[in-house]
């Protein structure tokens, strides 16, 4: 298995979109519009302060993707990463895909000075759970909350 993770192209837009679409069905029974969502990534590309996706590549086939947006902590005077949007194509799952594409943030991160990389997860994702804290992430005492403004 020939194996790369690479930073994202606009080219990439298409596949991460579907990813997308493919997670919001597995995950919470969730049917998004093709288009919105593939708008919304391209707008990644065309905005680097929103983030950056990085893509997994098996023999030339994209089979994985995950972006990174960005916080800024007043607490801290540093900036935080948060992963987002982490998809594997199922039949690439267990094959320590993520890990390196895990590892390959954390890298990015240290280079960059990032003070700490964050991720949320459903509460009920037992399994993605166990992966992150596998690689040695730590369950924050905090919750989310939300309410949408545009209604």
């Amino acid at each position: 298995m020939d194996l790369k993770i690479r930073t994202a192209t606009q080219d990439d837009a298409p596949a991460i979109a579907q990813f997308q679409l493919n997670m919001a069905q597995e995950t919470e029974d969730k049917q998004l519009d093709y288009q919105t969502v593939v708008t919304a990534v391209s707008e990644v590309f065309d905005d680097p302060y929103k983030g950056f996706y990085l893509v997994a590549q098996v023999d030339e086939k994209v089979v994985g993707s995950l972006l990174i947006t960005f916080e800024w902590s007043d607490w801290r005077n540093a900036n935080l990463w948060y992963f987002q949007s982490v998809y594997l194509v199922p039949e690439y799952r267990g094959m320590g895909i993520f890990s390196k594409m895990y590892h390959e943030v954390i890298t990015l991160a240290t280079n960059h000075g990032i003070y700490s990389v964050r991720l949320y997860v459903e509460k009920d994702n037992l399994h993605a759970q166990k992966v992150y804290e596998k690689l040695g992430m730590k369950q924050l005492p905090y919750y989310m909350y939300n309410i949408d403004t545009r209604m």
